[in-house]
């Protein structure tokens, strides 16, 4: 028998052997073949795989999405272009793209409370020049009475 045992597939992936348990539970690992005294013994393209998860893991996919790349790329053998990476990274993309937004915006209205010297966040929400969204609650904001 032949492959690697999970520590040194571990080493050679820079992750620990306990990623390796779970990533099997989880079916994004096959369960390898085992030696007579038990040890796991995987073949030498699970090093590959498994750098291939933490960069999906970086570029955002969560475990779930990368199951399915990893299971649309073992399945379909390039006739279904619309089940693979490219509709999934277009849309990874777009889902990144509408973050950077919201955290561009974070980032402007941070910036403002940072200028405008907010000390103190409930004092500042009851400023006019207050930069925080929240300001229209401030008091005075919905003073009438709501029943």
């Amino acid at each position: 028998m032949s492959g690697l045992r999970s520590s040194q597939v571990a080493a050679a992936a820079g992750v620990n052997p306990q990623t390796l348990r779970y990533y099997e539970r989880r079916g994004l690992l096959a369960e390898p073949d085992r030696t007579l005294g038990g040890h796991r013994l995987y073949p030498t393209e699970t090093v590959t795989v498994l750098k291939v998860i933490k960069v999906a893991q970086r570029l955002g996919f969560t475990l779930d999405e990368i199951a399915d790349l990893l299971d649309a790329g073992q399945h379909r053998h390039g006739r279904h272009p619309d089940a693979g990476l490219q509709v999934r990274a277009q849309a990874k993309l777009a889902e990144v793209e509408a973050k950077i937004v919201d955290l561009q915006v974070i980032a402007g209205t941070l910036r403002a409370a940072v200028d405008t010297g907010c000390d103190d966040l409930v004092e500042c929400a009851g400023q006019p020049c207050c930069p925080i969204p929240f300001a229209t609650i401030a008091p005075g904001a919905h003073d009438a009475d709501p029943r």
